[in-house]
C-alpha cells in the first residue's frame, strides 16, 4: 500500500522556514536484546533493538525510581540536554541458504558522519497552537511487532517505509517492506501519536494513553478523539524517527529469494514490515524541551546546548547481553522464529 503524506520533511533541509521543528542526529548507543518498557528487568528481551540517546539506558528504568537525565553522563544526540532513549528493532538480511546478517544503519542527509543511529524530529505545531513538552516519566510505544497484515498495520497509519533512490527521497512511502532493491537504502519512518489523555505518563500496553487524531493527521490538523483531548488544550509534540538501513551490500538480485519475495526481516521475525514499531522514554534535562517548543526552534535551536556529531559518536553503553548479533547467523538472536499472518512459523 502506497501512501501520500505531507511533504514537509522532504523539504526540511532545503526550506527550513516552512515549519518550526527540531531535527537532530542521535548516533548509536548500543545494539542488544534489552527492552525496559516491554520487558523491564529482563536481561535478554525476545528480540534485538538499536538504541540511541542517554547512556543511563538499562533493563530497569522505572519512574520515579530512576531519574534518566540525572543518571546519564553522556548522550549520543546533538542536543546535549537530551538524555531520552529512543529505540527500534533491528533489520536483518536473510540469505538463500537461510542464514542472517545484520543490516547496518547509516547517517541521514546532513548527518553523514553519525555512527549509525537515527534522525529525531519534534514538531510543535502545524497550526501555531500552544505545545506542552512531555513530562518526566513519560514513555510510549507505537506499532505492534505481532502484526503481519495491512489491515492490522492500518491502525498505526503513520508507520511507513521509503525506498531511497537518493538520500533525499521522501516520496512513495509504503506500509510494507519495499519489494525491490533500494539504491541508497531503506528508511523506516515512525511517527508517534500526538493526542494524550492528559493524565497518564504510561499505560499497561504503553500506548493506550496516546492516540492519533480521530480523523486526518497531525499534519492536517485533525482533531483528537474525545478520550485523548489534550491537543484541544495543550498539544504534545509530534515525535518522529527516520532510521536509514544500509541495504546497499544486499542489492544483488542473485542474492534475493528465488520466489521473487524481498529478503529483509525484522529482528522480531517479521518479513512483511507491518510490525514496524518504536519505543520512547522521555529524558530531557530540566525545561529544555519546553524551551525549544516555546521558542519555535527551526531545525537549529540556539536556546539549547549542543554538541557535535563527533562528540555524540563517543557516547556509548557497555553491552550486557553477550551474544553474536553481527556474524552470519543460523537464526535470529534469541532464537526468534520468522512468522507470517496469524503467527504461522515460516522458518
Amino acid at each position: 500500500m502506497q501512501l501520500t503524506l505531507n511533504p514537509v520533511f522532504a523539504t526540511a533541509l532545503l526550506a527550513p522556514s516552512v515549519h518550526a521543528l527540531l531535527r537532530f542526529s542521535c548516533s548509536q548507543l548500543v545494539v542488544e536484546r534489552l527492552d525496559p518498557l516491554v520487558n523491564p528487568g529482563v536481561t535478554g528481551s525476545p528480540h534485538v533493538h538499536q538504541v540511541i540517546g542517554g547512556n543511563s539506558f538499562n533493563a530497569s528504568m522505572d519512574y520515579p525510581r530512576m531519574d534518566i537525565p540525572g543518571e546519564a553522563t553522556c548522550t549520543t544526540c546533538t542536543f546535549a540536554e537530551d538524555f531520552s532513549n529512543y529505540w527500534t528493532a533491528v533489520l536483518y538480511f536473510r540469505a538463500r541458504n537461510g542464514t542472517y546478517k545484520r543490516v547496518q544503519q547509516m547517517g541521514n542527509a546532513g548527518f553523514e558522519s553519525s555512527k549509525g543511529g537515527m534522525t529525531v524530529y519534534y514538531t510543535p505545531s502545524y497550526n501555531g497552537g500552544k505545545v506542552t513538552a512531555f513530562k518526566p516519566g513519560f514513555r510510549m510505544i507505537v506499532g505492534n511487532p505481532t502484526y503481519r497484515t495491512q489491515a492490522e498495520a492500518s491502525k498505526f497509519r503513520q508507520l511507513t517505509y521509503t525506498c531511497l533512490e537518493t538520500i533525499m527521497t521522501r516520496t512513495g512511502e509504503t506500509m510494507d517492506m519495499p519489494k525491490k532493491p533500494c539504491k541508497v537504502g531503506i528508511m523506516a519512518n515512525i511517527r508517534f501519536p500526538t493526542c494524550w489523555d492528559g493524565k497518564n505518563l504510561d499505560s499497561a500496553d504503553h500506548s493506550s494513553h496516546v492516540a492519533y487524531p480521530a480523523s486526518g493527521t497531525f499534519e492536517s490538523g485533525g482533531a483528537c478523539p474525545s478520550t485523548h483531548p489534550v491537543k484541544l488544550r495543550l498539544q504534545i509534540p509530534q515525535l518522529f524517527y527516520e532510521v536509514i538501513w544500509d541495504t546497499r551490500p544486499f542489492n544483488n538480485p542473485n542474492d534475493w529469494p528465488t520466489d521473487g519475495s524481498q529478503p529483509f526481516v525484522w529482528s522480531y521475525g517479521d518479513p512483511t514490515g507491518y510490525g514496524n514499531h518504536g519505543d520512547y522514554m522521555f529524558g530531557w534535562k530540566g525545561n529544555a524541551l519546553q524551551t525549544a517548543m516555546d521558542s519555535n526552534c527551526n531545525i537549529n535551536c540556539p536556546q539549547l546546548k549542543s554538541q557535535s556529531i563527533s562528540q555524540g559518536n563517543q557516547c556509548s553503553k557497555q553491552v550486557t547481553v553477550n551474544e553474536d548479533i553481527d556474524g552470519w547467523l543460523n537464526e535470529l538472536p534469541g532464537g526468534m522464529p520468522v512468522t507470517g499472518a496469524g503467527g504461522k512459523v515460516l522458518y
